[in-house]
């Protein structure tokens, strides 16, 4: 089980910005994504429950030693049950496409970070007053940065992470509108399909170099 504190989990997600979501087609796929993500400087690597044997795929990950400094979490979550499976296999944070109250009840019960999805203000809302560490906006490709801006007038307080549609081109958009963090698919680890883990790499870079820029952090 994850024995990273809540607190220190969210800021290290919070301090890359970004989370890799990785539908992986088996273990070592996954473990070499991870470890590529590792050397561009992502902190947080998202296995989907899409993946087949993703509890299996989350342990081996979080088992080894490397990757060093990146997060395991589980994604695709839809209740309670399967949130349980993937923390015994040490997911250390839990995503899922929408509000689930009684998993974010199970997630706040064993301290482990929880970002549903939401596409709505009335969805945000629903899912802090749940107890939702991070909202995950969801289809980001469908409600864009601007949706964010929106959102953080009324909201400022919400804490919003966007999936779906986040590119090297335009993250520095939702940065700017008020996302804490991005969660980025095909987009960055494509070059898995045909065993290209340094453009992986190399991808990850660019968009971490964005984000630094988006946020006045440039170096």
């Amino acid at each position: 089980m994850n024995s990273l504190p809540k607190l220190k989990t969210l800021e290290r997600i919070v301090d890359s910005g970004l989370v890799a979501v990785v539908r992986a087609e088996s273990s070592d796929q996954a473990c070499r994504i991870a470890d590529a993500c590792a050397e561009g400087g992502i902190g947080a690597i998202e296995i989907t429950f899409t993946v087949p044997h993703a509890p299996a795929v989350i342990a081996d990950l979080a088992r080894r030693d490397a990757p060093k400094n990146i997060l395991v979490g589980a994604g695709t979550v839809l209740d309670p049950e399967t949130a349980r499976m993937a923390i015994l296999a040490g997911a250390q944070f839990v995503v899922g496409p929408s509000v689930s109250a009684e998993t974010a009840r199970l997630c706040n019960r064993y301290q482990v970070p929880y970002m549903p999805g939401a596409g709505t203000v009335t969805e945000i809302v629903h899912a802090m007053e749940c107890g939702a560490d991070v909202i995950k906006i969801f289809p980001g490709e469908l409600l864009g940065p601007g949706f964010v801006k929106a959102v953080m007038g009324p909201l400022p307080q919400a804490r919003l992470m966007p999936t779906g549609g986040v590119s090297v081109e335009n993250v520095e958009a939702w940065i700017r509108a008020g996302c804490v963090a991005v969660g980025v698919g095909g987009n960055l680890t494509a070059g898995a399909k045909h065993g290209d883990y340094q453009s992986i790499t190399e991808v990850a870079r660019q968009f971490i170099a964005r984000i630094r820029e988006a946020r006045g952090k440039a170096h």
